[in-house]
């Protein structure tokens, strides 16, 4: 089936609804059936195109009469890069970091940062289509954004630059900033265990991410190295919201004999669960511990402030909008630029929401009075 940005009749279309108007680079790039990166770097001078696709740029250009001037050089890349930031993340303490440090490094490397929000993979494709044909060359890429392969290959299709921020695991063709999610969440499980819980409640995280599964394998694993079954009740699905932690938490407290201790895949649903346990006279963490992962500034604005697994999401960005600059930089200068795979440390933070279990087989604990 023909694409519809490049068949016949979507350009005559297109073409009808500029009519009177200037040809812009998309345009061109439409015509040669090929990206405005490659345009660009025709534009501009630059060795790394083939002799082939050359020609058919200049024919565009001569056929479309384009005359590219320094605005729309600019907006190709021959000045200022132009770097796109997707994300479709419910975490607002997440996205208060992720964003960050992607605006911190855009400003320190000077370029044109660009943030788009798509609520659903559906509408991110025509969107990533729709600014690199506006001169984006290159792309930040959170999960689940970056763990959707079709989503990696339309990056590869208009020839731009992905750098994946948090994928469940790296891809080799594109460049990648992640931490352990399967070790960070084995960390934590253990630590939980230490303190002498086993009935230990685990809340995963959305289901289209591969890091709430590598989360949830740390998980079961803790357990099985210690020798504790993993009991199937004990384990429920969340979404990373506030709102599916709630609920979360209320069908594990609801689990008879009720967990000591409950492990939530990231800090908004832990906080979530605290608020559960207070409206359940609950007291955190004598009567159950709650720990959360991301250590957002969420983690240490509730109270009691959560035990959780810093992943450095900041420096993460920063990582990610840096390379992409590297990267797009080495390509017009026509040099291979190798996607590189960058792993950072985490770190468990231990604050005041967990402690040893003080409930006798789930049942209440007697308080003296």
């Amino acid at each position: 089936m023909a694409d519809i940005a490049t068949s016949p009749s979507a350009r005559r279309n297109r073409t009808s609804r500029r009519s009177g108007g200037a040809p812009t680079i998309a345009d061109v790039a439409r015509e040669a059936r090929c990206s405005p990166m490659t345009v660009s770097r025709v534009i501009n001078g630059e060795g790394n195109v083939r002799e082939e696709t050359r020609a058919q740029v200049l024919d565009a250009i001569a056929k479309l009469n384009y005359a590219p001037n320094r605005a729309a050089r600019s907006l190709a890349g021959g000045e200022q890069l132009r770097i796109a930031l997707m994300f479709d993340n419910p975490s607002a303490s997440y996205l208060s970091e992720f964003l960050m440090g992607a605006l911190e490094e855009a400003s320190r490397a000077d370029i044109h940062l660009v943030v788009q929000n798509c609520e659903t993979l559906a509408q991110a494709k025509p969107l990533m289509r729709h600014l690199a044909e506006g001169g984006i060359t290159g792309f930040i890429l959170p999960p689940p954004l970056c763990d959707d392969q079709s989503v990696l290959d339309l990056v590869s299709e208009v020839d731009a630059v992905a750098i994946a921020v948090g994928p469940g695991k790296a891809s080799g063709s594109h460049a990648a900033v992640l931490i352990d999610d399967f070790q960070a969440a084995l960390d934590m499980t253990r630590h939980i265990i230490g303190l002498g819980h086993e009935r230990i409640g685990f809340i995963i995280g959305n289901p289209e991410q591969v890091a709430s599964g590598r989360r949830l394998g740390g998980y079961k694993a803790a357990l099985e190295e210690a020798g504790i079954p993993v009991r199937d009740e004990l384990i429920v699905q969340g979404r990373f919201t506030y709102r599916s932690g709630m609920q979360g938490a209320e069908n594990l407290i609801a689990v008879e004999p009720r967990p000591t201790a409950i492990f939530a895949s990231n800090d908004d649903m832990a906080a979530a669960t605290v608020a559960v346990a207070h409206r359940r006279h609950l007291d955190v963490p004598n009567d159950i511990t709650v720990c959360g992962f991301d250590d957002t500034a969420m983690a240490s604005t509730i109270w009691p402030e959560l035990t959780t697994i810093r992943q450095p999401i900041r420096e993460m960005t920063a990582w990610a909008v840096s390379a992409a600059v590297r990267i797009v930089k080495a390509r017009r200068a026509g040099e291979r630029a190798s996607p590189e795979q960058k792993l950072l440390p985490f770190t468990l933070v231990r604050r005041e929401s967990d402690s040893a279990p003080t409930l006798a087989a789930g049942g209440p604990r007697i308080r003296q009075l």
